[in-house]
């Protein structure tokens, strides 16, 4: 059986669309990380028995090797406990994220004849393959739709109370992290 060659190398602007998109993706997940524990923290109560808290931190710990769709499950779960507003929008605009993340990170990419387009090669887990040929303007989109959401995440997360420090970030950088 033949396999179709793949291109030696994406556009330019394409593959930094990706690189953009899939960065994007790490940020979401450690927003994920923080408001699912900042959000779970809050039901231990004020004061919280030696095997609650042993148990609430063990699966912290299990949080960090999370895939992002058991994230985002883990957060609507926590959304809902909490009574966030816009939880359904939002529950809605992570699992719209989820599938686009899985497509651009696992898509063998065709390009399609005289276009700037490009076909995502891809079938998910329920067999379904992604229809739509991608621009790197469309791709743009998924990388701002991830960060507007991320942002969203950040904001229920502050809301609790609890900052604490981000990720590979020292107290004293001042730089914008947009």
């Amino acid at each position: 059986m033949s396999m179709s060659r793949a291109p030696d190398r994406l556009p330019d602007d394409f593959a930094a669309a990706i690189g953009h998109a899939v960065a994007s993706f790490g940020f979401l997940e450690e927003a994920l990380k923080r408001a699912i524990f900042a959000l779970s923290r809050d039901g231990l109560g004020e004061t919280p028995n030696d095997r609650a808290l042993a148990a609430w931190l063990r699966r912290m710990e299990e949080i960090a090797d999370d895939t992002m769709g058991t994230l985002i499950d883990q957060f609507v779960k926590q959304m809902g406990r909490a009574q966030v507003r816009g939880r359904d929008d939002l529950a809605r605009d992570l699992r719209a994220i989820r599938k686009s993340r899985n497509m651009l990170c696992h898509a063998s990419w065709k390009p399609v004849a005289d276009s700037p387009r490009w076909h995502p090669a891809f079938l998910n887990t329920k067999g379904e393959s992604f229809p739509d040929d991608l621009s790197a303007e469309d791709i743009y989109q998924i990388h701002e739709a991830t960060l507007n959401a991320a942002a969203r995440i950040v904001s229920i997360m502050r809301a609790t109370g609890i900052e604490g420090e981000w990720v590979g970030h020292d107290q004293g950088d001042d730089h914008d992290h947009g």
